[in-house]
């Protein structure tokens, strides 16, 4: 014999939870468009011998773009999806990263 209490359901009690917002597009639109800025700004600085650059190291910048998003995505969650924030943290940490690559494979 088993030592339990049958549970009743009726259709007052609910199984869903109240569901919390989510910020995974905004975020992810953010990183990526954090990447493209930061993948701009070496041009900007060094011209178009950047292109000769990335000819060879574009596997290691290409790899940053998931990278970008999933830290847009974390930041704009922390920061209670307050859009403002997270663009100007989710810049400068992707441009830190990036920045820190681009030293790295310079020498």
């Amino acid at each position: 014999m088993r030592n339990s209490h049958n549970i009743t359901l009726t259709n007052n009690d609910s199984l869903t939870e109240d569901e919390e917002t989510t910020w995974s597009l905004p975020g992810a639109v953010v990183g990526f468009i954090s990447w493209l800025f930061a993948l701009a700004m070496p041009m900007l600085i060094y011209g178009s011998n950047t292109l000769f650059f990335f000819i060879y190291t574009w596997p290691f910048f290409l790899a940053l773009m998931p990278v970008a998003v999933v830290v847009g995505i974390a930041l704009h969650s922390l920061m209670d999806g307050k859009l403002r924030y997270s663009i100007v943290f989710t810049l400068v940490t992707v441009g830190i990263m990036f920045g820190a690559l681009f030293m790295w494979l310079l020498g």
